[in-house]
C-alpha cells in the first residue's frame, strides 16, 4: 500500500511540476509577444511526460488546471484561448486516436479536431474577448480562409514534430526521467 500512495505522489508531483512549467511558458507571451502560439504549443508538448509516464487522466487533469490558470492570469488571453481550444488537449486527444485509428481516417478526424478547435478559439476571441482582428479587412475576403489553410500546413508539422518528440523521449530520455521521478 505504501508503494501504491509514493506512486501517486510521484504522479502528483510531476503532475505539479509540468502544470508550473506550462503556465509560465504561457506567461512568457507576455514578455514574448511574437510566440503567442508558439509557446501555448511548447505548453502542450509538456503533457506528453503525463501522457505516456502517468495516464491520460492525469494528463487532462494538467490541461484543466493550465486552461484555468491561464484565462484566470494571463494578459495574453489570445495564447490563453489557444492552449484551451487546442494545444492543451491536442497531446492527449493523440494519443487517443492514434492507439485506435490508422491511415486516412486517423488524419481526418485530425484535421477535424484541428479545424473545430481553431475555429471555435477565433469565436472565442473576437466574440468573447473582443480582441480586435482589423488587420484581416486589410488582406481581403478570402484572408481567413487563406490563414486557416496554413494553419492547416504548420498542424501537419506540429503533429509530426510531436510524433517524434515522443518517439524521441521513449528512446533516449524515458529511462533516465522515470529513474529520478521513480516510477
Amino acid at each position: 500500500m505504501q508503494n501504491s500512495s509514493y506512486r501517486n505522489s510521484a504522479k502528483t508531483a510531476l503532475g505539479g511540476i509540468v502544470a508550473a512549467l506550462s503556465v509560465t511558458l504561457m506567461f512568457l507571451t507576455s514578455v514574448i509577444p511574437t510566440l503567442t502560439y508558439a509557446l501555448p504549443a511548447a505548453a502542450g508538448i509538456l503533457l506528453v511526460l503525463m501522457v505516456v509516464d502517468v495516464d491520460k487522466k492525469w494528463a487532462f487533469g494538467v490541461y484543466a488546471t493550465v486552461s484555468i490558470l491561464s484565462l484566470l492570469v494571463l494578459p495574453d488571453k489570445e495564447a490563453a484561448v489557444m492552449y484551451v481550444f487546442f494545444f492543451g488537449h491536442y497531446p492527449i486527444l493523440k494519443a487517443i486516436l492514434e492507439g485506435r485509428l490508422h491511415g486516412v481516417l486517423l488524419w481526418v478526424l485530425k484535421f477535424l479536431a484541428f479545424n473545430v478547435s481553431v475555429v471555435l478559439a477565433y469565436c472565442v476571441i473576437v466574440f468573447v474577448f473582443q480582441l480586435p482582428i482589423e488587420e484581416m479587412e486589410d488582406y481581403g475576403k478570402w484572408a481567413v480562409l487563406g490563414l486557416l489553410g496554413l494553419g492547416n500546413v504548420v498542424f501537419v508539422i506540429y503533429d509530426v514534430a510531436l510524433s517524434r518528440l515522443v518517439t524521441l523521449y521513449m528512446l533516449k530520455w524515458r529511462k533516465a526521467f522515470r529513474k529520478i521521478m521513480r516510477f
